[in-house]
């Protein structure tokens, strides 16, 4: 099992090597989450251990907060397994063009950081762990890569 730093320093450069863009924190926070989510989603497994608190804007890993400055991890990083690599491309293929405020959105409908948002201000970050078998349940919701099928399929049907 990896962690999410080592996640999160592979994310940021696959992000830039697809786009050639910097990688904002917000959009980080969340293509972790949807890498922990996918990932469960294929494999059954959770790709690291560090959790998500339900921030109001949607998850959000104190782990990383802790070590990101100017666009990077700064502390050392280590590889990721393959496996997890694959993954990680996928989900900054699928949602790595959509606007941070749209990851966020996105987010905010699995019920995972819903439970972890229970009581607390729609302004207020809280910092109530999102509980592993709530991801579980949002990963067996989806089936992985449907974002791209639906993209690709409304571009089919407009060019028809």
């Amino acid at each position: 099992m990896a962690r999410i730093i080592d996640v999160a320093a592979y994310i940021i450069r696959q992000y830039h090597a697809v786009t050639g863009e910097n990688l904002d924190e917000m959009k980080l926070h969340k293509l972790l989450y949807l890498t922990q989510r996918e990932t469960i989603a294929e494999t059954g497994e959770p790709a690291f251990d560090e959790v998500f608190e339900g921030w109001k804007y949607g998850p959000v890993s104190r782990d990383v907060r802790d070590v990101y400055a100017d666009g990077k991890i700064i502390v050392p990083t280590k590889e990721i397994p393959a496996e997890l690599q694959y993954i990680v491309n996928n989900v900054v293929f699928e949602y790595g063009l959509l606007a941070s405020l749209e990851l966020s959105e996105l987010s905010h409908k699995d019920s995972s950081w819903q439970n972890a948002r229970k009581g607390l201000d729609p302004d207020e970050n809280g910092d109530v762990p999102l509980n592993l078998d709530d991801i579980r349940a949002d990963a067996a919701r989806i089936r992985p890569y449907d974002h791209v099928w639906d993209m690709y399929y409304d571009e089919f049907e407009d060019e028809a």
